[in-house]
């Protein structure tokens, strides 16, 4: 028999299945026994500090309630993703309506007993987080800061074109910057290659403890403000009029949400049709729901000295002074729970009605059990190009100056052809500027507005780049949506701002160490963060651009499983490291590169060795030769690499008899111990490299403290490190390395001072070197160039 999923009787359904979910919202906040009130409330019963947020919990069971309607009707599949923060019992008790908590949790039965442990469970030692966390089925955002929801959903979306993001979005997530610029999403989805992602931004009016802008405007001036960023917003309000005085009846309320979702998902398939079948993939205006409800919604409405806790800020987080060693009000929680009506809702063993189980879809289109929110819904491994194609051809050793990142897209736009459906790339508008010319070329920037040739380029309806927004907030959204989907990317931005996201770096590492420990999670492709136009060389750009800090920040959490940070030196290292980190699952890989003209230094067979080691031995840039050396020189980074061998041939140069021992390392946390990190060094291998006790100059991209940390363990604490030390300006390349003692005249001065013996002899060639240092102070501040010694400096080899 067919159901009228239109019909006042199937509307009370979805009016019973929001009251359920209500009531166990309320539960998971304060009980841990007694979940159904069949006996007397005893303090035992009741938490001892419950915590947690109340205030956007009930608008958004109604707009899961609507949106598990829409799937049944529509027959669409659909995710969901919670925007507003910290409201995580919200996944967590509809997807314990809908069966599919218990079908992952199986001592969580759908009874009284497993209500009870659902409720105890739930912000509890030991128990799941309170907010849509990796334990909860369905979740593939993370919670715990906000601004990112949107970006989430349409990195989702790209390359899904059966799928719709269904995203959650709190008024006070909205006041946060990059929430503000996802609003820009529109301009880059794709109707017939891409899904759908459906904002619903819920205005209920509070944040902790002060409205929110977007409640304080009218109903004309949001139309106005998301028509003109291109949305089609329709409205649904719980309130009597502007006042906000009342609230509609429950069922008024339920049929404007129904034909309200009913309008949008129209839009929605409607959209996709004439794209799909007519192939005009020109920018639509896609829809979007703004909800009125009040913060709080059904909940008290009363605090004990009469002020507002619905539609208030009260409502924030619990609402109520109830816990198990303050019982003074718990008919206060009584009351609340019982409003809802438990015996209509549950039957005698407390599983739901089915009057409760009528709204709730089957299968994968469960929103919590949809495929693409567990690792994807067709994860596929990348197809990889032979890296060792896009070789350079070294012609010896520091011969030959080739652009890093200009070869490297070479070997990235294979890769898109290779992988047309599960590869993209992102950044904020710097990909030209970071020389990755070969990926926008013939029109591979996605773009959805119009196109306005000559003056734009390389802009297309299906492009595999998303680089047109200038937000680093949105492209790394948009990238983790799409690898906790199961696809393939990367991020490429100026070293400097790679800051600008390092938060949300660090909420996915969180993410995949929570996710990791599921025994039900499927793993994720790694997310791949380029960091490029580094801090040795930023032009015309200057201090405000120097800052190699993301190394350090993510070093610090000695999270070796998760974190991998690779330095290549030249274009050839680059490229095995890329073959090795785009096949890697489940951690973050950030890259350190150059864009500018560089020498290039190992052959394709010598940068394969040293990726696949992590670090290697050179045995054409040492003199050490199988004896002990006098001093060990390490480089890491591209700057800190031709400072290292540039220094080395000065000292060979000088003293010819002086044994020298030269490693590059590419993959820094390498030299972690191996009881933080599983593939790091054992003392016996790092002596092996570095020696127990010899004067070892490191020249380090980032900041000391990192390489200080590295040696603290071990036997060696005879480590000289140059390294960026805040100091900076708009200069030259080689005087931002002076600036910071990085450049071959210090590294080669505080070699020879080192080592033992030489104390008097090199008197003179430290003479030499400061007066090299005076030489390029007044050349470049007189010609505005680097000298000519260091501009056409080439390795000669040593003798």
């Amino acid at each position: 028999m067919a159901v009228n999923y239109d019909s006042k009787e199937y509307l009370e359904t979805v009016d019973a299945y929001w009251r359920a979910a209500n009531y166990l919202s309320v539960g998971t906040l304060f009980l841990m026994h007694n979940p159904l009130l069949r006996r007397e409330l005893k303090p035992s019963d009741v938490k001892p500090k419950p915590i947690g947020h109340w205030g956007t919990i009930v608008p958004q069971n109604f707009i899961y309630a609507h949106l598990n309607r829409v799937i049944k009707k529509y027959n669409v599949n659909m995710f969901y993703i919670e925007g507003s923060g910290h409201g995580g019992q919200v996944m967590v008790n509809n997807s314990y309506l809908d069966g599919s908590y218990t079908e992952i949790y199986p001592e969580i039965t759908q009874d009284e007993a497993g209500m009870a442990k659902l409720f105890k469970h739930f912000s509890f030692p030991g128990g799941t987080a309170s907010h849509a966390a990796p334990e909860t089925p369905g979740s593939l955002h993370e919670g715990g800061e906000l601004g990112y929801s949107l970006s989430h959903g349409v990195g989702a979306i790209l390359d899904n074109p059966d799928q719709i993001a269904a995203v959650e979005i709190g008024d006070g997530e909205a006041e946060t910057g990059p929430l503000a610029a996802s609003w820009f999403s529109d301009k880059f989805i794709n109707p017939i290659k891409d899904g759908a992602v459906l904002p619903i931004l819920q205005i209920n009016g509070f944040k902790i403890s002060n409205p929110t802008i977007l409640a304080r405007m009218s109903d004309e001036e949001l139309t106005k403000y998301f028509e003109g960023m291109g949305w089609k917003p329709y409205f649904v309000s719980a309130y009597n009029g502007e006042g906000f005085d009342g609230y509609k009846d429950t069922m008024e309320i339920h049929e404007e949400m129904a034909k309200t979702m009913d309008a949008a998902i129209e839009d929605i398939l409607a959209i996709q049709k004439h794209a799909r079948e007519t192939g005009d993939d020109s920018m639509p205006q896609w829809p979007m729901v703004i909800l009125r409800a009040p913060k709080g919604w059904t909940g008290p409405k009363k605090d004990l000295d009469g002020n507002p806790i619905e539609n208030s800020f009260r409502a924030h987080q619990i609402p109520i002074p109830v816990a198990q060693d303050d019982m003074e009000h718990k008919d206060m929680l009584i009351n609340w729970l019982k409003s809802y009506k438990p015996e209509e809702l549950f039957d005698e063993n407390g599983a739901p009605v089915a009057k409760v189980t009528a709204n709730t879809p089957e299968g994968n289109k469960r929103m919590a059990m949809n495929p693409i929110t567990n690792g994807g819904l067709d994860p596929k491994p990348l197809v990889m190009p032979d890296y060792r194609k896009y070789a350079v051809d070294v012609q010896g050793h520091g011969v030959v100056k080739k652009q890093d990142m200009i070869e490297w897209g070479k070997y990235l736009d294979e890769m898109f052809k290779l992988n047309p459906d599960n590869f993209r790339g992102f950044g904020p508008d710097e990909s030209k500027s970071n020389r990755l010319y070969a990926v926008l070329d013939n029109d591979k920037r996605q773009w959805m507005e119009d196109i306005h040739e000559p003056n734009d380029e390389d802009l297309a309806r299906q492009g595999r780049m998303i680089d047109s927004q200038l937000s680093e907030h949105q492209a790394e959204g948009w990238l983790e949506g799409y690898t906790l989907t199961g696809r393939h990317g990367f991020f490429a931005t100026y070293e400097s701002f790679g800051r600008v996201v390092d938060s949300m770096l660090t909420q996915h590492l969180k993410w995949m160490r929570k996710a990791k420990e599921q025994y039900w999670r499927h793993d994720y492709p790694a997310l791949n963060f380029v960091d490029t136009s580094t801090v040795f060389q930023q032009d015309h750009n200057g201090y405000t651009h120097q800052d190699p800090g993301l190394l350090t920040h993510l070093y610090e959490k000695e999270r070796a499983d998760l974190v991998k940070e690779y330095l290549p030196a030249d274009t050839n290292e680059l490229l095995a490291v890329s073959d090795k980190a785009f096949n890697d699952r489940e951690c973050i890989n950030v890259f350190v590169t150059s864009k500018h003209p560089r020498l290039q230094w190992f052959s394709i067979d010598e940068a394969t060795n040293i990726v696949n080691h992590g670090l290697g031995y050179v045995d054409w840039a040492s003199t050490d030769q199988g004896a002990e050396p006098d001093v060990v020189f390490v480089s890491a980074g591209t700057e800190p690499t031709e400072e290292a061998l540039a220094a080395i041939d000065i000292l060979h140069d000088n003293f010819p008899e002086l044994k020298i021992r030269y490693i590059n390392v590419v993959e820094i946390m390498k030299l972690m111990t191996p009881d933080k990190n599983a593939e790091g060094l054992t003392d016996e291998e790092f002596d092996r490299y570095f020696t127990a006790d010899k004067p070892v100059i490191f020249a380090w991209h980032g900041f000391r403290d990192m390489i200080q940390s590295l040696f603290f363990d071990r036997h060696n604490h005879n480590v000289h490190i140059h390294s960026y030390q805040e100091n900076g300006d708009i200069t030259t390349p080689f005087d931002m390395r002076v600036l910071n003692e990085l450049d071959r005249f210090h590294l080669a001065k505080d070699a020879i001072l080192s080592v033992p013996g030489y104390e008097q002899k090199a008197a003179a060639f430290v003479n030499e070197m400061d007066n090299m240092v005076d030489k390029h102070n007044h050349y470049i501040r007189t010609e505005g160039k680097d000298l000519p010694e260091v501009e056409d400096w080439t390795w000669k080899g040593l003798k």
